[in-house]
C-alpha cells in the first residue's frame, strides 16, 4: 500500500471522525443517521492513520505531494 493521502486530509478527516463522535455523545444525533455517520467515522479515522484511501486509488486521485527526482 503506498500512501495517497496528504497530512492536510488525514486531518480534516480526524476533526470529522471527532465532530461526530461528540455529536453522538451528547445525543444531537441519533438513528439510522448516527450509525452511518459512526461508520463513515470510524472509516475515515482509520485511512488517517495508515494514510492510504482505497476509494482514491479507483479514481485515481491522490492528496499526497509527490517529490519529483
Amino acid at each position: 500500500m503506498k500512501t495517497n493521502m496528504g497530512r492536510t486530509d488525514r486531518i480534516i478527516r480526524l476533526i470529522f471522525a471527532i465532530i461526530v463522535g461528540v455529536l453522538f455523545w451528547q445525543h444531537a444525533i441519533g438513528g439510522i443517521l448516527a450509525y452511518v455517520l459512526l461508520a463513515i467515522a470510524a472509516i475515515f479515522v482509520i485511512t488517517s492513520f495508515i494514510g492510504f484511501c482505497p476509494l482514491y486509488t479507483l479514481f485515481g486521485f491522490s492528496s499526497c505531494k509527490i517529490k519529483e527526482k
